[in-house]
């Protein structure tokens, strides 16, 4: 069974006079342990679905399935639980607390978790240190560069070991180098500690670092297909 399951998707985002259709029938799987990169231009759809297999959004149309159970299957109680436990989030904006430093940001998860609260500084640590932040604990987010703030926001969707890691453009406000090593870092993540990762991006040197490409062109799936020596990293974990 597929982590994530996907059938004939359909978004539509109600104006005053008309509908504009976000997503057109999208059908797709991702088993545990992939790593898939949702690639396409601005508007083409790719957020919208991102927002449905993160149990942000419900589709107009279609059913979603995650981990065998759909929308329907969750109040909405266990739809947060389920966000909260087993899916990760990164987004380009970095979501950090000002007022907060870097070991209090990891920590938030957390406190919505079922973690016993004696645990949760050791596992801010083990994530933290995971991103290679360690010597930045008590620093607050104005402290940090662009790459850190994105680690720390890596960290933090690590910290309550989830299923699946969701990142969307994580790579939009950084400049090269430091988005070369987040991109490392998710890859890391997906190669050695085995998570799931789904990213959303536009560029195509994120996206090459990804095992499986699924490119979105007007709210349809214009191609999906593995990529090179990703591909034979993907299949060496299946063995």
């Amino acid at each position: 069974m597929a982590l994530i399951e996907a059938q004939h998707l359909t978004k539509v985002y109600e104006g005053e006079d008309v509908g504009t259709y976000a997503l057109r029938g999208v059908t797709f799987g991702v088993e545990k342990g992939e790593f898939v990169a949702v690639m396409g231009p601005s508007g083409s759809g790719k957020s919208t679905l991102l927002h449905i297999i993160g149990l942000l959004d419900r589709p107009t149309e279609g059913t979603y399935r995650f981990d065998g159970k759909g929308f329907d299957d969750y109040t909405d109680e266990e739809i947060a639980h389920v966000r909260n436990q087993k899916m990760g989030f990164v987004f380009q904006a970095f979501n950090l607390l000002a007022r907060r430093d870097v070991l209090e940001n990891v920590m938030l998860p957390l406190v919505y978790s079922d973690v016993p609260e004696r645990s949760w500084e050791r596992r801010a640590r083990e994530a933290i240190h995971s991103v290679g932040l360690s010597h930045r604990l008590s620093h607050t987010p104005a402290q940090l560069s662009g790459g850190e703030k994105q680690r720390v926001a890596i960290a933090r969707a690590l910290v309550n070991k989830p299923e699946v890691i969701f990142a969307d453009e994580p790579t939009g406000n950084l400049d090269t180098a430091s988005g070369r090593t987040v991109m490392e870092i998710l890859q890391d993540l997906n190669e050695e500690q085995r998570h799931t990762v789904i990213l959303v991006t536009h560029e195509s040197y994120t996206a090459e670092h990804a095992a499986r490409i699924i490119h979105i062109l007007d709210g349809r799936i214009d191609s999906d297909r593995l990529v090179g020596s990703r591909r034979r990293a993907r299949d060496d974990f299946e063995k």
